[in-house]
């Protein structure tokens, strides 16, 4: 084999996003040699840029990143101490909130990718940059990832990733369903006249839907969802006439509004891979499941994938061992299953705007405002997913 890069590595992990730096750092704890590959550059990784995102933390997620020494390196954390949904038509939203501890924390998403970084670097951890993958391959007891370069890394088990677009998903023949909503998420910084007192506000309106998350100070992001067709009228509406356009939506419940910063449009696309293991090889992340946003738990099954998968990946024993891979899918398949489904079919009713379907979603939310076990279970959801 020509150009194999010398390897000690256990553990090969393509992706240092979130979720593949978070399970690097979980390896190594554990006293597994890792090799991460990532096709950006080291200063892109060390200096990510901000990209609107902003990340949902449930109390499990805190932990994790707690253990994993993510946490204290976050800053600007936003408290999310309540929630609320509303359909049109609806005069009262219906409202969760857990007594005597916030439901989570909003952290933008490059203030993760950074913090995942830098705690990376202070392992002495091995990560190769401006390496994208071009092959895959398993030979006796090791896979094997070829890059763009023509450089071989092998390892025991690879880990596959790097996004819901996964090339070495791909290339490992593994098949994943697509389920595109047909409509794209148009983020936007927002300052607004009142407090926004932790609350996460998730409006579905007739046509498009609007969340507006909780930012330190009196700053949100909104989240406007719209069809793709509408898309271009609505990107093109200038910055007063846009923070006018989502105060209306949130009925003044902030105040006046203005932009704060750069748009950013995402396509709204779920991934739902047939496996998430096979010989040699693991996906994690957005590469095993990449949910729709609705429910903010993207990331937060991303690391509950990293606990799962290091939990059963022990020093001096075949990290690529078939029982244990299929141990860890089997585990994340049962978390991340019915709130996959559930996610899709929520976004699918909630984003119906025929007459009999609007009637029956304001019904809905006023049944459930009145049944508070059935808000009870849902809060408990949101803050120990």
């Amino acid at each position: 084999m020509n150009d194999l890069a010398a390897s000690e590595a256990q553990v090969l992990i393509c992706g240092a996003g979130p979720a593949g730096l978070a399970l690097a750092c979980a390896l190594h704890d554990r006293g597994l040699a890792v090799r991460v590959l990532e096709q950006a550059d080291a200063a892109a990784l060390a200096r990510p840029a901000d990209d609107g995102r902003e990340i949902a933390l449930t109390h499990r997620s805190r932990r994790v990143l707690e253990q994993l020494g993510l946490w204290g390196r976050l800053c600007d954390i936003a408290p999310l101490r309540r929630a609320s949904v509303r359909s049109s038509g609806t005069r009262t939203p219906l409202a969760f909130e857990a007594a005597g501890q916030d439901l989570g924390w909003l952290v933008a998403n490059h203030r993760i990718r950074a913090a995942a970084w830098e705690a990376a670097q202070q392992r002495g951890m091995d990560i190769r940059c401006g390496r994208q993958v071009a092959g895959f391959w398993r030979e006796a007891r090791v896979a094997v990832v070829q890059t763009r370069t023509g450089e071989r890394h092998a390892a025991p088990l690879v880990v596959a990733a790097d996004s819901r677009f996964s090339p070495l998903r791909r290339l490992a023949g593994i098949a994943a369903r697509h389920h595109d909503f047909g409509r794209s998420a148009l983020l936007v910084p927002l300052t607004h006249e009142r407090e926004h007192e932790g609350l996460a506000q998730e409006c579905f309106l007739e046509g498009r839907t609007l969340a507006l998350l909780p930012k330190t100070g009196r700053r949100s992001s909104a989240v406007w969802t719209v069809a793709n067709a509408e898309l271009p009228r609505i990107a093109a509406m200038d910055d007063a006439a846009f923070a006018a356009a989502i105060a209306a939506a949130a009925e003044g419940s902030l105040g006046e509004m203005r932009v704060d910063g750069a748009r950013h449009v995402y396509p709204l696309v779920a991934v739902w891979a047939q496996r998430f293991v096979a010989p040699r090889l693991a996906l994690i992340g957005d590469a095993a499941v990449g949910m729709h946003p609705v429910t903010a738990h993207g990331y937060n099954l991303g690391l509950h994938g990293v606990e799962a998968l290091s939990r059963r990946l022990e020093p001096g024993c075949d990290p690529g061992e078939m029982g244990a891979l299929l141990a860890y899918e089997a585990e994340h398949r049962r978390a991340a299953g019915p709130l996959y489904a559930g996610t899709n079919a929520l976004v699918r009713f909630f984003t119906d705007d025929r007459a009999p379907v609007l009637a029956l979603r304001r019904a809905v939310i006023d049944m459930a405002r009145h049944l508070p076990p059935l808000r009870a279970a849902i809060t408990r959801r949101l803050v120990d997913a």
